[in-house]
């Protein structure tokens, strides 16, 4: 019986306007959020300023211009791309196994390209090898773009070999949590042996940043992230159906290990990607499939999955403009941020919901 609730629970038809309504209405604060997020920093910009900029117009300061497109315009797309990606992609793991608490970073892929960029900013030794690497720009040089990026690839290799051999999601999430145990005790032992400087860049690094993205990398972080988004809405009636459980997903036709590959291979492109250019962003992953579950009131994937896309970047533009602490001359770490925001929202959905086991 229970089944069968869930089964209607999973594939009932979102509830048409007012689920449009709560989503284009997030799509709108998301916006606003866009225009706050571009009109701040060490040199404050009206909001009618920063659409003037936007629409090509005329403004006060020509300055404006090459502020908004060259600095601030790329880092808040960064901060859209990044949000999206995470929350979709913590959405995907919290059903695959079916747990509350999963994350981008339960399958160590996370931990995986941190070990990748740790072997590059904590290799080779003298002031001369730590200049260079902070020439590159912390979180945003190609080097550490790819470092992270064979990092998180080579454990996505060996977490997708895995999970041909084991028959259940659980047995899988816990060989994803030892292996990034594993990254992070590498990086430990590495750290260990380091020089002052070399451990201070990694953990600049390790804070997370959405401004070291640029132009350039901005296109390719887009397509990656796009390609990543696109894979994900075709899993949709997949997740759906794991959401009966896999053995009766079993019985209805799905195949659990093709699945569970193409999940993890979607993951892996969005949090990896958003890790190499810009850092370990906690929380977003976590946090905001709750919020999308609890406002929405649904568990159909046709409807989490953009709600959870756009919530994800419209919290992630609301932690940027928190970190650059209006009024300020100096900014936080973006990572502080979204741990600070994000906690609190995941305990008020558990007290909210007493059960979270009932959305899965």
């Amino acid at each position: 019986m229970a089944s069968d609730q869930n089964l209607f629970k999973a594939h009932q038809p979102a509830k048409g306007r007012s689920k449009i309504a709560l989503i284009s209405i997030s799509v709108l604060i998301c916006l606003v959020l866009l225009s706050l997020d571009l009109g701040l920093g060490s040199v404050h910009i009206p909001p009618w300023e920063v659409l003037k900029v936007l629409a090509g117009q005329e403004v006060e300061n020509k300055l404006w211009h090459k502020i908004i497109f060259m600095i601030r315009l790329p880092k808040a797309l960064s901060a859209i791309l990044a949000g999206s990606a995470l929350a979709v992609a913590g959405l995907q793991m919290q059903t695959l196994f079916r747990n509350p608490l999963a994350g981008p970073s339960v399958l160590g892929i996370t931990a995986g390209a941190s070990l990748g960029v740790a072997l590059v900013m904590l290799s080779g030794g003298g002031a001369a090898s730590i200049y260079a690497i902070r020439q590159l720009g912390v979180g945003g040089s190609w080097l550490i773009v790819l470092a992270s990026g064979l990092g998180a690839g080579l454990v996505m290799s060996l977490i997708l070999l895995i999970s041909v051999r084991l028959k259940d999601n659980i047995s899988l999430l816990i060989v994803g949590i030892m292996i990034g145990n594993i990254s992070i005790s590498i990086v430990s032992i590495w750290q260990y042996f380091s020089e002052p400087e070399q451990i201070q860049d990694y953990l600049m690094w390790t804070f997370g940043s959405l401004g070291g993205v640029t132009s350039s990398q901005l296109s390719i972080f887009s397509i990656v992230v796009l390609v990543g988004l696109l894979m994900a809405f075709g899993s949709s009636k997949s997740l759906n159906t794991l959401l009966l459980g896999e053995n009766y997903a079993r019985s209805l036709g799905l195949n659990i290990r093709l699945t569970r590959f193409f999940l993890i291979l979607t993951t892996s492109m969005l949090a990896g990607s958003v890790t190499g250019f810009c850092g370990p962003i906690a929380f977003i992953g976590i946090a905001v499939p709750h919020i999308a579950r609890s406002v929405l009131g649904t568990s159909d994937h046709r409807v989490l999955i953009p709600a959870s896309l756009v919530m994800g970047a419209m919290l992630m533009l609301a932690c940027d403009i928190i970190a650059q602490l209006p009024g300020s001359q100096m900014s936080l770490p973006i990572n502080a941020i979204t741990a600070l925001i994000g906690s609190p929202i995941v305990v008020w959905v558990i007290v909210k919901n007493r059960n979270l086991r009932t959305a899965f």
